[in-house]
């Protein structure tokens, strides 16, 4: 297998090495001086206006969105003609004209659907009030060309809520699910190894001289941060400033630190409880009851059944999928105040809340929506080369030395990705992709405390080489500090948050982050029925 690697990158060597020579000595590669075709360089990258993406086209209409394409070479790295279309979408701002720099969107997963979180980026009336806002699909998402989505493993990922979180048998049927959508892939002829961030990169790079931009701001979201700093690293020409959020670090970026995100975020929420009276009073010390219940599920999984308007959902509970839902709010069904009560109740053998939870990722709306594509392109040649795989067991027992070794065996959230990455078989990206990122930039650096997927400590570990940086940590705030919701009525509990990002692109040199220092953890929901036996009031 290694051999094979070495033989494509030598002969993709000698064809650029070809190619050069064409351009030193305007010569032809072939004998005799005839031109070498097959050193052609890769096509340049255009953009073309034209209709919104057919799967969004309603919702943009709404928002009085401009659409086009941009195309760009699918593997800039090899002399292929072959070529990937980009689905972008242009939001207005509120006001007009709008102000010379517009914001380009990069999210998160790798493989997210950008264009479907457009109106939750202008919902807030924050970051189109003034300038326009750009979105773009990264390649390999829903609805560019082509989409590389997965329905094997959205599908597999269904069956798997009603099975052991971390059983050989879940792992057998995600990586039987990723075998199966590589193969499929590479009949097609698509080169995977081109789907990743440095690629990404360049795909957005192309996009601001396509459309004439001379300058804009970034606001970036988990895994788009990673895309941003390499932006910033690689590309740094006409960006005026960045805002990260929720940061995944390059130079860090492993399955085995994803152990350290999920203990500070976790130990967060059982340090905000313990602070809080009626909290400890109705639940106790939070971290001692979750090893216990941890354990106990582990060896004793529980399997319930929840209604969804999808319909019935078998759901099992076990100890890696507990410590997997609370390491990662927000998570659209338990409010962040009420996760103490969510756990209190599953203490009593009551999981109904977590298990709704788990079940929402059994809705068959989202098979193929994700560009698995790109999630592997990216992890299984920038995360997994670099680190060995036994890391990952020691990284777990660092953070959480009592848990199951069936637990911290597996990154969290990222179960089975070593299996995984073995059949996705992309050769490793260069070590330059995991360069810190040295810049001086003005850059906002965003965290919420809650985070257990990008903790505070990240966001502080990349704003040392960003000399032009201000760091926030939202307290209470889960993945997403911008767009956190904890309140039980679903209404921000991180004002403050659009403030500062508010405040920033104002002034990206002297932002107003006064707000701050007064925010406090959200205040958790407790109930009767939340309360442990040995805690009830009287």
């Amino acid at each position: 297998m290694f051999f094979g690697r070495w033989d494509v990158g030598w002969v993709i060597d000698l064809r650029l090495a070809c190619c050069a020579l064409l351009l030193l000595l305007a010569a032809g590669c072939g004998s005799g001086g005839t031109p070498c075709t097959s050193c052609s360089p890769p096509p340049e990258a255009t953009f073309a206006s034209g209709p919104c993406a057919p799967d969004h086209a309603a919702v943009l209409a709404k928002l009085n969105a401009s659409c086009g394409t941009l195309t760009v070479a699918e593997n800039r790295n090899s002399t292929s003609q072959a070529t990937i279309q980009l689905p972008v979408a242009i939001i207005p701002s509120v006001t007009q004209p709008p102000e010379p720099d517009p914001i380009v969107f990069m999210a998160g997963g790798p493989g997210q659907d950008a264009l479907n979180q457009a109106p939750a980026l202008v919902s807030l009336g924050l970051l189109n009030q003034t300038r326009n806002v750009i979105v773009m699909n990264q390649r390999g998402v829903a609805d560019t060309q082509p989409a590389l989505t997965c329905p094997e493993i959205d599908k597999a990922s269904i069956h798997a809520v009603g099975l052991p979180y971390d059983s050989p048998n879940t792992g057998a049927l995600h990586v039987a699910a990723t075998k199966a959508c590589h193969d499929r892939f590479v009949a097609q002829g698509i080169d995977l190894s081109a789907f990743n961030t440095s690629q990404n990169s360049a795909d957005f790079a192309d996009l601001r001289v396509a459309l004439d931009i001379p300058q804009w701001n970034v606001y970036a979201l988990s895994y788009g941060t990673d895309l941003a700093l390499s932006e910033m690293r690689d590309y740094p020409s006409g960006i005026r400033s960045v805002i990260i959020d929720s940061v995944v670090v390059p130079s860090r970026a492993s399955l085995g630190y994803l152990w350290v995100n999920t203990h500070e975020g976790i130990t967060d929420i059982f340090d905000a409880c313990a602070a809080q009276p009626t909290c400890v009073s109705a639940y106790g010390d939070l971290s001692s009851e979750v090893a216990t219940q941890v354990q106990t599920l582990e060896a004793n999984p529980l399997t319930t059944t929840v209604q969804e308007p999808f319909g019935e959902v078998k759901v099992v509970l076990d100890g890696g999928a507990l410590i997997n839902w609370l390491g990662s709010p927000p998570d659209g069904v338990v409010p962040i105040a009420s996760i103490p009560e969510a756990l209190g109740e599953l203490f009593q053998g009551q999981p109904t809340q977590i298990a709704e939870s788990r079940a929402a990722g059994a809705d068959p709306s989202k098979v193929g929506t994700t560009g698995w594509g790109l999630w592997f392109g990216v992890i299984c040649s920038e995360w997994v080369p670099y680190e060995p795989e036994s890391q990952i067991l020691a990284q777990g027992q660092l953070a959480f030395p009592t848990y199951p070794e069936s637990v911290l065996s597996l990154a969290p959230g990222l179960p089975f990705m070593t299996q995984d990455c073995g059949v996705w078989d992309v050769p490793a990206a260069p070590a330059l992709v995991r360069q810190p990122t040295v810049s001086t930039i003005p850059t906002l650096v965003m965290a919420g405390s809650f985070d257990g997927i990008t903790s505070p400590q990240a966001a502080q570990l990349a704003a040392q080489t960003l000399s032009n940086s201000t760091t926030v940590i939202i307290p209470g705030a889960g993945h997403g500090a911008l767009f956190s919701f904890g309140l039980p009525d679903g209404s921000p509990a991180n004002p403050c948050a659009q403030k500062v990002v508010a405040s920033f692109l104002d002034d990206p040199t002297s932002p107003d982050t006064s707000c701050v220092s007064t925010l406090s953890p959200p205040t958790f929901t407790t109930s009767p029925g939340g309360m442990m036996p040995s805690k009830r009031a009287p």
